[in-house]
């Protein structure tokens, strides 16, 4: 088993367009850096797996559930699984650190 990844070598897989992502993952959970370029929109979505994010840089404009924010780096926020939300990034774009649990098999690649 390989415990440690480069993220310099890991390549992108996109999430909508203007949101690109790199994942990791062990058994249990699964990390996903994402960038979002400026103005950019993640679309409404459900999942069943739970996620727990935290901005990294830029700002976002998140809404979970009936709940918005405008999110700066250092939020954290904690999606429930079956929850709507969305996302959208502002003139700066984001960087958004996600765990999701269990792992998304969709986001192995």
């Amino acid at each position: 088993m390989n415990y440690f990844k480069d993220i310099n070598s890991r390549k992108f897989f996109e999430l909508a367009p203007g949101a690109n992502a790199q994942t990791f993952w062990g058994e249990q959970m699964l990390m996903s850096i994402v960038h979002i370029d400026p103005n950019s929109v993640v679309p409404n979505h459900t999942h069943p797996h739970e996620q727990a994010g935290m901005l990294l840089e830029g700002s976002l404009d998140m809404k979970i559930g009936n709940e918005s924010k405008l999110l700066k780096p250092g939020d954290v926020y904690i999606v429930p699984g079956g929850i709507e939300h969305y996302a959208q990034s502002s003139d700066d774009g984001a960087k958004v650190l996600d765990i999701f649990s269990p792992v998304r098999e969709e986001f192995k690649y």
